[in-house]
Order: C-alpha cells, then sequence, then structure tokens
C-alpha cells in the first residue's frame, strides 16, 4: 500500500470514526479533525513502520496497523472535540 492509499484509509477511518460517534452533531468542525486525526494516524504509523523495519509496502501487518493507529488518533481527537 502506497502513501495515497495509506491517506485514503486514515480519511476512511477517521469519517466512519465520527459518524459512529453518539454526540456528533454537537460539535461542527469534528468531521474534519476527525478525519485529519485518522489520516496523521494512519500516516505516522506507517512513517514509524517504515522507520523501525517492522513491515513493508504491501505487507499484511501494515493494514491492521495503521487502521488502529487512525482509530486510536480519530477516537481520541473526537472525544477531546466532544468533551466540554
Amino acid at each position: 500500500m502506497g502513501w495515497a492509499g495509506i491517506v485514503i484509509l486514515g480519511a476512511a477511518v477517521g469519517a466512519i470514526s465520527w459518524w459512529l460517534h453518539p454526540l456528533r452533531n454537537r460539535v461542527r468542525r469534528g468531521l474534519w479533525r476527525a478525519v485529519l486525526a485518522g489520516v496523521a494516524g494512519a500516516v505516522l504509523a506507517n512513517a514509524a513502520g517504515w522507520l523501525t523495519g517492522a513491515f513493508f509496502d504491501g505487507e499484511l501487518l501494515q493494514w491492521p496497523v495503521c487502521t488502529a493507529a487512525a482509530l486510536l488518533a480519530a477516537g481520541v481527537i473526537a472525544g477531546l472535540s466532544f468533551r466540554r
């Protein structure tokens, strides 16, 4: 999976995590924050995997690690955005 795939994966995970949050209607810019956080989480996980040699482009481990990092980042940002 190339960098474009990582960005698309992060954006999709961020948008889905925002959509599934029960308080999504309270914050106006919550969608964009969650999408950007998902992209940032996926990109950082991919970069860390490349730097440590944990996975190479297209390996099976790359998908779940980047997805989990994007979900974690989007969840944290969404949770902090909805907190008042």
